[in-house]
């Protein structure tokens, strides 16, 4: 029998975060007869995603967290292991920071096609985001394949001119888009478990508790609903560092009986019929799969305008500034209601972002370039 291609995922967790579940949605959809999925995350933690890579055939391994200070011991773990891995044909690397890294010498070492995976349009502030901007440079030129979600990941992560001289791929954030559509029975039950009354109005969010997410902007936008909508409920799906000190800001602002903090959802596209409106008023995005989920099951929403324009791919989706006060946001989110919830799933599907679809594309390539 015929040996299956072991591809390497490179991401920073096993958890359920953005790149972490498009890989899965991928992985659930790929030809598993002839290719199989490998991680290697950069903690010995066991991720959300472990147990169900484990019952579908693949490996979770571990390298330490990159701190600078290790970088020569980063590089022989990374040695060592392309060293006691032969079976891997495919390295792709989601994890761009540090690509330039792992990369090299999993071409020199291991001998494998190599990928880099522009997943954001931007980094942290500060000394962290400008060593990561030195560690990304000239990415494009120690990997053999760039890939990106968007064209502003792809020209933050690889350039301009890289982008322009038609050096990288774009590759949808794609989702499994039959688990978004919408249902009225899910959405009655998920608001009676959630103490949702049948009147009230639910502005959703979907992100890790980080500071590009903005929640801090999300609050000041629910108070200004509340002095026109009563009823209003912000309903965030995540988990994350600044958790705890939003969770303190909303008690001051005495808004912690209209907020319910869900923690991280691996049923996240039950939570979405919960909602009634989606809001993502990010400082810089790749491209959120979250504002695709939020489409296909039907909500009207709102991105920061740092968002690119390719994650609009239905009526529902509008942008604004997140300059504005956050009273304009609000008016503009209470303009939309009353909405009639209507699935978007075809609409979907045909901007490219079905992940059955994509698996195929991405099996495709995989098996050309490792000459199957």
């Amino acid at each position: 029998m015929e040996q299956k291609i072991r591809i390497l995922h490179v991401v920073g967790r096993m958890d359920i975060g953005g790149a972490e579940s498009r890989i899965m949605d991928l992985y659930r959809n790929i030809d598993r007869e002839k290719i199989q999925f490998d991680f290697i995350q950069h903690t010995a933690d066991k991720g959300a995603y472990q147990e169900e890579v484990e019952k579908l055939g693949g490996h979770v391994y571990s390298v330490p967290r990159f701190r600078v200070i290790n970088y020569f011991s980063y590089r022989k773990s990374w040695r060592e292991f392309f060293k006691n891995h032969p079976e891997i044909r495919v390295v792709h690397g989601h994890m761009t920071s540090t690509a330039g890294i792992y990369l090299p010498i999993a071409k020199m070492v291991g001998k494998v096609y190599t990928i880099a995976h522009a997943r954001s349009a931007g980094v942290e502030k500060g000394l962290k985001g400008l060593l990561t901007k030195l560690l990304r440079h000239n990415l494009s030129k120690k990997c053999d394949q760039c890939f990106t979600c968007s064209k502003l990941a792809g020209e933050a992560v690889f350039g301009k001119k890289a982008v322009r001289e038609g050096k990288v791929t774009t590759i949808p954030n794609a989702i499994e888009v039959e688990r978004f559509v919408y249902n009225e029975q899910v959405r009655k039950t998920m608001r009676e478990s959630l103490h949702i009354g049948e009147n009230d109005f639910v502005i959703g969010h979907v992100g890790r508790f980080v500071p590009v997410k903005n929640h801090e902007y999300l609050l000041q936008i629910l108070e200004a609903c509340l002095e026109k909508e009563k009823s209003a409920k912000l309903l965030l799906i995540g988990d994350g560092g600044l958790r705890q000190s939003i969770a303190e800001k909303a008690e001051n602002m005495q808004l912690s009986d209209h907020i319910i903090f869900a923690g991280n959802q691996k049923k996240v596209e039950d939570f979405y019929q919960a909602m009634d409106f989606f809001l993502l008023p990010s400082f810089y995005e790749g491209l959120p799969g979250t504002a695709i989920e939020a489409q296909t099951s039907g909500l009207p929403g709102i991105l920061s305008e740092w968002i690119t324009e390719e994650a609009i791919i239905t009526d529902l989706m509008k942008q604004k500034s997140i300059e504005l006060p956050a009273k304009e946001w609000a008016d503009a989110i209470l303009e939309r209601k009353p909405y009639c919830r209507k699935t978007r799933v075809e609409e979907v599907k045909q901007a490219g972002f079905d992940a059955g679809e994509q698996a195929k594309r991405l099996s495709q390539f995989y098996l050309e370039a490792t000459g199957k």
